[in-house]
């Protein structure tokens, strides 16, 4: 790394509040010492309030036009969370003003607009990455290593279920909201939007086949066939079970709004994460759990071991996206567009599958 490189304060700012996780993504910005929050921006002031409290960020930071707050902050970063439904066009808006961008899980809405996404990428010679949360949990990323190392053999099966209470019981930092105020917000949040990019299917499968994807070496499925909840009442679904057939048997992925408790508080039943078999073992991998729980051939009991401790420049999202621009390395894993299009093709499919309720190929 240059001195240049090594010494640089990356300009960041932080643009369409409207998923709570731009708080969180914020935070890690405000903690690391190569990092300043030059701007924040949402039309809607009020939703960045608590936001710029808890950080200090001063007015003239602070925008409801993010067009502006580009321009007068000029910024090497933008953190971009708004709907799933307008993620494509964003990523479009802020592209030409020749920023690096971190996008908020998931990819997007449709394979279309993910495509919309690289392609204005690609013109503006930066780098894109896309946050998946899970892609920094200890117990998943040892599972990745393992599996890198040969320790399970080939991977033949990845079962995953995960979710949460629903997507309106939290905020930022996960501080809880009340039952009561969450079914009230209920008919006006974007989450329980169709054409927003709702539903629990849009808002977990992506983690599930991307991580998939990664554990099962970037390999794609052959076929998906996929099933939602639908309820009275409601545009998107709460519930869905994607089913996707590789060339080396079948995979599995659940979401659920609607858990019966929140992973991050007290693992539900069933619990949220991975179950990876392979050729020659199996390893359980919880989310926020110490260990994962392994069987090989030489050691078939199922025994526990402990999770790896993530270490700089690989603990968060922004500082790997900071080493990668700092050194020119390579984004990889779930955080690279590529690999995250692979699960993009599987949730479009699933889409598909589930309105059509057919078994379909793989899009391409």
């Amino acid at each position: 790394m240059s001195e240049t490189a090594s010494t640089k304060i990356w300009r960041v700012a932080g643009i369409n509040f409207d998923h709570m996780h731009m708080g969180d993504l914020l935070r890690l910005t405000h903690e690391n010492p190569n990092a300043e929050i030059v701007g924040v921006a949402d039309a809607d002031r009020a939703r960045m309030q608590g936001t710029i409290e808890k950080f200090g960020i001063p007015d003239e930071r602070v925008f409801t036009d993010f067009r502006q707050c580009i321009e007068t902050t000029k910024p090497d970063i933008v953190i971009l969370c708004p709907k799933t439904g307008e993620h494509g066009d964003y990523v479009e808006w802020v592209a030409p003003y020749g920023v690096n961008v971190l996008v908020e899980k998931p990819f997007a809405a449709s394979l279309a607009d993910a495509d919309r996404m690289i392609a204005a990428m690609q013109q503006s010679g930066k780098t894109m990455v896309i946050n998946w949360p899970l892609a920094w949990y200890p117990p998943h990323v040892t599972t990745h290593r393992l599996i890198t190392e040969g320790v399970i053999g080939e991977v033949v099966e990845v079962h995953y279920y995960d979710g949460n209470r629903g997507p309106l019981r939290h905020i930022a930092d996960k501080e809880e909201i009340g039952a009561e105020e969450a079914a009230r917000q209920k008919s006006l949040a974007w989450w329980y939007q169709k054409a927003a990019g709702g539903g629990s299917l849009l808002d977990y499968l992506g983690y599930g086949v991307t991580l998939g994807t990664w554990f099962h070496g970037g390999k794609a499925p052959i076929e998906v066939c996929s099933m939602v909840d639908e309820k009275a009442g409601l545009e998107v679904d709460e519930h869905s079970v994607t089913i996707c057939r590789y060339d080396v048997g079948l995979s599995k992925y659940e979401t659920r709004w609607g858990t019966f408790t929140d992973p991050w508080t007290l693992q539900p039943q069933p619990k949220c994460g991975f179950v990876v078999m392979g050729t020659k073992g199996t390893i359980s991998s919880y989310d926020y759990e110490p260990v994962i729980r392994l069987q090989t051939t030489e050691n078939p009991e199922t025994h526990e071991v402990p999770v790896d401790e993530l270490s700089a420049p690989r603990r968060n999202p922004l500082e790997y996206l900071i080493h990668c621009l700092s050194t020119g390395e390579k984004v990889e894993g779930p955080l690279d567009p590529v690999l995250c299009r692979v699960g993009q093709q599987i949730v479009d499919s699933a889409v598909l599958s589930a309105r059509e309720k057919r078994t379909v190929k793989l899009l391409p």
